[in-house]
């Protein structure tokens, strides 16, 4: 009743039991008999709406009579263990100069290959009727009143990758989130706002309200995926690559 902590040997023996149990799970839903036709493919992600809907596009392709598609929306953490030990074939995430050290460190400790999509810049999103959505330009001072909504990244990890701009920021208001709705509601009531890259689809911006502002203060984001460098890509996962490969920077 008063809790359990692990040793570092137990938190070793939970990475190698999951990856076993991962590895277990893939092989039983893949070629069981009664399954094997089942056409399968996983997809793991920060919070990018884009990538959702190169999911769909490639859903719309690939949507045969039987098949079970995944896709998952979660933390940086997770989106890196997902490919490593093949619970998806591809993961969708970025990096800030705060935080390209230590994933490139990961990506070489996990065996993963990052394929760079596009750099952008940061802007802040709030809703319409935010007193500050008829801005063209904003600073982080400007918006010290309203509390910031972030995407959670806590875990066992010994570190916090925030997926977001500006994440070593000390902001005076600060609301943790894992879920998008629970975060849009959030904002819209607390008249609050999120960073990101500005990256709106039209279903978003004409349905939910969204405003995206330009944000002064500077830290772009290097969005792309990951797969694991010994996985030869499934022709639904080569599919999915393309579609996320129309919304690559030309310059990269």
């Amino acid at each position: 009743n008063k809790g359990i902590s692990l040793t570092e040997q137990g938190r070793e023996f939970l990475v190698y039991a999951k990856q076993a149990v991962s590895q277990y799970e893939l092989i039983e839903d893949r070629y069981i008999e009664k399954d094997k036709d089942r056409k399968h493919f996983s997809v793991t992600m920060q919070h990018y709406v884009f990538a959702v809907h190169a999911f769909v596009e490639t859903v719309k392709d690939f949507g045969t009579d039987r098949y079970i598609y995944s896709v998952h929306e979660t933390r940086t953490d997770e989106v890196l263990t997902n490919v490593r030990d093949l619970h998806s074939e591809i993961g969708v995430l970025a990096y800030t100069k705060n935080t390209e050290t230590i994933l490139k460190k990961l990506f070489r400790e996990y065996g993963l290959v990052f394929h760079p999509l596009m750099v952008k810049d940061t802007y802040a999103y709030v809703w319409e009727d935010h007193p500050l959505a008829g801005k063209e330009e904003l600073s982080l001072d400007e918006l010290r009143e309203y509390p910031c909504v972030s995407f959670d990244q806590t875990s066992d990890n010994a570190f916090y990758l925030s997926e977001e701009a500006l994440g070593d920021y000390e902001f005076d208001k600060l609301i943790r989130s894992n879920d998008r709705a629970t975060s849009a509601e959030i904002m819209a009531k607390l008249n609050g706002y999120s960073i990101g890259t500005g990256m709106m689809t039209e279903s978003v911006t004409l349905n939910d309200g969204v405003v995206t502002i330009k944000l002064k203060e500077e830290d772009p984001l290097t969005i792309g995926y990951i797969v694991r460098q010994d996985h030869k890509l499934s022709d639904i996962g080569k599919r999915y690559v393309k579609e996320l490969e129309k919304y690559r920077d030309k310059g990269l």
